[in-house]
């Protein structure tokens, strides 16, 4: 199994900067793709951004110019730089891996944090 822990969440005011940090352990094999998907109370999951270890990263249109999504291959883990939040930002996210990724859904990531929450609010 892969364990995924995730960090940095909290509360910050509309505009400000947050960044999400995920560490991998376990039986991480190839681990080619890492991402962060978020799921806000009522909604459907979404996945936020991935990155690729051939260098690729996708991003969802609705953060895309304001997070940043970066790898440390050396010590597995994956950082989410959130910028200009706003209150539609606000969710729960999640850390996610896989050995493949598609730019169709489920997108290959099987492997998932627990989570960490991030409030955007004044």
């Amino acid at each position: 199994q892969v364990q995924l822990v995730e960090s940095g969440g909290g509360l910050v005011q509309p505009g400000g900067s947050l960044r999400l940090s995920c560490a991998a352990s376990g039986n991480i094999f190839s681990m080619f793709a890492m991402g962060w998907y978020r799921q806000a109370q009522g909604k459907q999951r979404e996945l936020v951004a991935v990155a690729l270890r051939d260098g690729t990263t996708n991003y969802a249109a609705s953060v895309e110019g304001r997070f940043t999504i970066s790898r440390d291959y050396a010590k597995n883990m994956v950082f989410l730089q959130m910028n200009y939040l706003t209150e539609e930002d606000t969710a729960n996210y999640y850390c996610a891996s896989g050995d493949y990724y598609s730019n169709r859904p489920p997108h290959g990531l099987s492997n998932w944090g627990k989570g960490t929450l991030v409030i955007v609010s004044s």
